[in-house]
């Protein structure tokens, strides 16, 4: 598998804004519907990304964690929430924007920002499809697991990585 590569010089990494809940809202049914549709049934990725949201709570969610959102041009193209537990959640980039280093920018800046608040490990859970992007990242699977979102069961996969106190390096891979 090649690797990544370095995000556009125009990416700008910054914290969500509530303003940014229908935009990150799009990005994930996107990424959900677009990407992750070749390892999931149509079935599981109704259920994972449904047509609507309620966008209060939707807000919420992402005003409870530290979320950070990466924009190229002043567009929104993807987004990760960090938790105060060490969860790396919803890692999600549109699939216009696949493939050139938005999602490896949005990791770096999650490492740093959970080094900063002295978390020892990161846990994710990953799925089929963004598990070898984790991989790629230095992330190791921990355990396979079946999660259940409206009725359908999903296969993914909990996964870590060890933060280093000046975790500001770049883990890309050449």
């Amino acid at each position: 598998m090649t690797s990544d590569p370095r995000p556009p010089g125009n990416l700008v990494i910054r914290r969500y804004q509530a303003a940014d809940a229908g935009d990150t809202w799009q990005v994930f049914r996107a990424a959900v519907h677009g990407t992750a549709s070749r390892d999931y049934t149509a079935e599981q990725i109704e259920a994972w990304a449904p047509p609507t949201v309620d966008e209060a709570r939707w807000h919420e969610r992402r005003s409870a964690a530290t979320t950070y959102v990466a924009c190229l041009d002043g567009r929104v193209v993807g987004f990760s929430d960090l938790t105060g537990d060490g969860l790396l959640d919803m890692l999600f980039v549109h699939p216009d924007a696949g493939g050139r280093g938005v999602a490896r920018a949005l990791v770096n800046h999650i490492l740093r920002a959970a080094a900063a608040a002295g978390h020892r490990r990161l846990y994710v859970h990953a799925s089929l499809t963004a598990r070898p992007a984790f991989e790629r990242f230095g992330f190791a699977v921990d355990a396979t697991r079946l999660a259940e979102i409206r009725g359908q069961r999903l296969r993914n996969f909990d996964m870590s990585i060890a933060v280093k106190p000046d975790d500001s390096t770049d883990r890309s891979v050449t």
